[in-house]
């Protein structure tokens, strides 16, 4: 009878769990191909980069990468400092001839645009 009891539990514990995708808090991949990405962007001296806990992607210069840099420039105090962002895109790998990070998003969709909190700047600066 203790066997059959500790089986049932087992067997329950096993059908309970779920088959989900797993995947971090910044990344939620959708059906069409698109990803939410929340991490901190930045657009400067021609090259856009979005920076998520775990990984670094460069962003596809185009007309909605132009329109989320005008949406950051408002929360910027340095033209260097990063803005966190919520954004829907489409993630690629870079081409083998191209230089930089492994993986490129087309932003596709701007869905939010926050103030950076002070206390996550953990910059560095020298002189004046």
């Amino acid at each position: 009878m203790k066997n059959i009891l500790i089986l049932l539990l087992c067997a329950c514990s096993f059908l309970s769990c779920k088959n989900d995708k797993k995947t971090d808090a910044e990344t939620v991949e959708q059906e069409n191909e698109l990803t939410v990405l929340k991490g901190e962007f930045i657009y400067y001296a021609d090259a856009a980069v979005l920076q998520t806990p775990t990984e670094v992607y460069a962003v596809i210069i185009d007309k909605k990468m132009h329109e989320l840099n005008e949406q950051v420039k408002k929360y910027k105090i340095l033209d260097t400092d990063m803005v966190p962002v919520e954004v829907r895109g489409k993630i690629s790998p870079k081409p083998e001839n191209e230089e930089g990070w492994p993986f490129r998003i087309e932003i596709k969709e701007i869905l939010k645009v926050s103030k950076p909190k002070p206390e996550d700047n953990n910059v560095v600066k020298l002189g004046n």
